[in-house]
């Protein structure tokens, strides 16, 4: 998969050689660092798999990754390879929590529609909206992060299959979130609404937010931040120590500027206030659940976006998980993702209509 956004906050820590695993067998390396003057540091570090994580867990941080940036695949090649482990992958989510998938269209725009085998009186007045991950180029989440969620709280989630870059960059894909939202307004109070999404999925949540505040839509009684970012005008630091596998992986010092946007943003403004939420006024947004964990390259961007939250008044609750890589959820077998999973149900059933 691309390396596909520069997160956060200025970056002042580069590191240029990190090991992640070491074992008996191999040579042997020391902690060193060289800091320049502008605070850039080259740093090397001995990380050993830790115990704090399940064995599942410690096995997946055990594999091996090459540092080498690989052949630059087609947009049509590396949504073909995404969809087919989108698929199997969802396959596996049914198994361990059945649900009903289907096709639909609403205001226009492509859904998948997640629903429970049984729904609850209570809950037939809900609805669950999910913005998918995958770097606003491919799909890498509408059926794994959808799927857990629907199960666990018993409430339907729509699955929105927004227009991608780089055919449709900003704001296309918030529109099509938007649209899809106010047909929703059409039947469920906004309290009864929530909005979710794992990484490009997650920065569309907060850019989705700030939009409806600035239509003067209802807000929904709860958002889910999980890995994401709200500032695309600064570089965080963890994006400068971790690529999508964590500690291993092939990773580009980021670009200090706001980083490599590529094709979302285009010619916009970084500080626009709809696509950098942050830069804009934030205050009123609702009760918002941040997860990330320390391996993630977007660590920085979602604990930054949870300190502007509460400084704004907003309910914000965060989770950081040990050691895990990007969006670890999205391997859905892990003890860890089905933690994850669980705290999200949790959230929006304790959220959603308050």
């Amino acid at each position: 998969m691309r390396a596909w956004i520069a997160a956060g906050a200025v970056v002042a820590l580069m590191p240029v050689c990190v090991l992640a695993q070491v074992s008996s067998g191999d040579q042997k390396f020391t902690d060193g660092s060289k800091i320049q003057p502008d605070g850039t540091a080259y740093v090397t570090r001995v990380v050993p798999v830790p115990k704090t994580v399940s064995p599942e867990a410690q096995a997946m941080l055990a594999r091996v990754v090459s540092d080498a940036a690989g052949p630059k695949a087609t947009i049509e090649q590396e949504r073909a390879g995404i969809d087919r482990w989108q698929a199997g992958a969802g396959e596996v989510s049914k198994q361990l929590y059945p649900v009903n998938v289907a096709a639909a269209t609403i205001a226009g725009v492509p859904v998948r529609v997640v629903t429970p085998l049984t729904i609850a009186p209570e809950k037939q007045n809900r609805v669950l909206i999910n913005v998918h991950g995958g770097g606003f180029h491919v799909d890498s989440g509408s059926l794994t992060e959808s799927i857990p969620i629907a199960n666990l709280t018993g409430t339907k989630v729509i699955s929105v299959l927004y227009r991608m870059a780089p055919e449709h960059p900003f704001p296309a894909a918030v529109d099509d979130t938007i649209a899809v939202y106010k047909e929703m307004l059409k039947t469920y109070s906004p309290k009864n609404i929530g909005i979710y999404g794992t990484s490009a999925g997650a920065i569309l949540t907060g850019e989705v937010t700030a939009k409806i505040k600035q239509l003067g839509l209802p807000m929904p009684g709860a958002t889910g931040v999980f890995s994401g970012l709200g500032d695309m005008s600064v570089t965080g630091d963890s994006i400068a120590m971790y690529s999508l596998d964590g500690l291993s992986g092939h990773l580009d010092v980021p670009n200090q500027s706001g980083g490599d946007l590529g094709d979302y943003a285009g010619s916009i403004d970084r500080k626009d206030p709809i696509l950098s939420p942050l830069q804009g006024d934030i205050t009123g947004f609702p009760p918002t659940q941040f997860i990330t964990s320390t391996r993630d390259l977007l660590l920085s961007g979602t604990t930054i976006m949870h300190r502007a939250y509460l400084r704004a008044g907003v309910d914000a609750q965060l989770v950081v998980f040990e050691a895990l890589p990007h969006a670890f959820w999205n391997n859905p077998k892990l003890p860890e993702s089905k933690e994850a999973d669980a705290l999200m149900a949790k959230f929006f059933d304790t959220h959603l209509g308050k």
